[in-house]
């Protein structure tokens, strides 16, 4: 046990066996520390084994029907009394389509389960965070967790109108997560993998320089002699030592990079935009460099070392000042 939920306070929606997500997060987080409560709608408390998993993670069982404003209401009140405080953290994981249970075919749906469909697994996440917001029951910095499926994104006939249900569910999540994001630092994601994060550029570019930089410095000696064969034996000392201090910097800043991984969305957005610039500045001294040496044949321009270069300058602009958060 890390313990990197240590002390931190939250509600976990949906769990109701053992095959449950929810039920699965809710052990994950007792084993890190924290503390919940547990809530289902009525129907599934007495239908499932949430008693079971409550026993285990010593968490307090409240009965809430997500479609109503005043079981939610009172969800959060008897939460916050029974953890002794705001919350850190909430998991949205409940979906329910009647049309699917009663093997309904997509040309053929009930517009009134269709609708319950919505209620349950869509608008209810729009009511909790509405609930949330108003009863100032989170606190800063605290985090909102719903699951999706592709299907919000894809064609799954099998998946009929709760393919629906998930697309609202992270329109959702991008609205309100922008509104609670700008209000008080409140992160609301829904899981989709993707290369172009901070995160990942960040950890790419930081990696790149690091190599870049002890490659370089290892590799000083041969590259400054293969170079300009007739340098002087001074020159080359100066030239090699340059040379070095250059891959110290690389692999100084490549550190600072892959630590700074897991800041805070906004300040990487600004780190990257400051990375991008000083490539830039190394694209400048390259070409300046190919300029000043072209009398020299030994001396054939970098190309490969260029391309890679402006690739990572395109990729961190785009990143940091061109592409939006998957939660906005």
């Amino acid at each position: 046990m890390n313990n990197l939920l240590k002390e931190k306070k939250g509600i976990i929606f949906g769990a109701l066996d053992e095959k449950s997500i929810a039920w699965k997060v809710a052990e994950k987080c007792k084993e890190q520390g924290a503390i919940f409560t547990l809530t289902n709608a009525p129907i599934a408390l007495r239908m499932g084994q949430i008693n079971k998993l409550a026993e285990k993670c010593n968490s307090k069982v409240i009965p809430a029907d997500v479609t109503s404003i005043s079981d939610l209401d009172n969800l959060f009140k008897e939460s916050i009394k029974s953890l002794g405080g705001k919350l850190d953290f909430i998991l949205h994981s409940v979906g329910m389509s009647p049309n699917i249970r009663k093997k309904k075919e997509y040309g053929d749906l009930n517009y009134e389960w269709f609708q319950k469909t919505l209620d349950v697994s869509a608008i209810s996440f729009h009511k909790i965070m509405q609930l949330a917001e108003k009863n100032n029951v989170l606190n800063k910095w605290s985090s909102i967790l719903a699951l999706s499926y592709i299907a919000a994104q894809r064609t799954f006939p099998f998946y009929s109108d709760m393919a629906e249900a998930k697309s609202v569910l992270e329109s959702v999540t991008r609205s309100y997560g922008y509104r609670l994001g700008k209000m008080k630092n409140i992160n609301i994601n829904k899981k989709k993998g993707e290369i172009m994060t901070p995160k990942i550029v960040l950890t790419t570019t930081g990696i790149i320089m690091l190599l870049h930089g002890i490659l370089f410095f290892f590799g000083a000696d041969d590259m400054a002699r293969s170079g300009v064969p007739d340098i002087s034996e001074k020159a080359l000392r100066v030239g090699i030592g340059l040379a070095e201090i250059v891959a110290m910097i690389s692999v100084f800043l490549g550190m600072v990079l892959i630590f700074s991984r897991d800041i805070e969305i906004s300040s990487a957005k600004k780190v990257l935009t400051g990375t991008g610039i000083g490539y830039l500045f190394l694209i400048a001294g390259v070409i300046k460099h190919v300029i000043d040496f072209q009398d020299i044949p030994e001396q054939a321009p970098p190309i490969p070392s260029i391309v890679i270069i402006v690739l990572l300058a395109v990729w961190t602009f785009y990143v940091a000042l061109v592409k939006k958060d998957s939660s906005e």
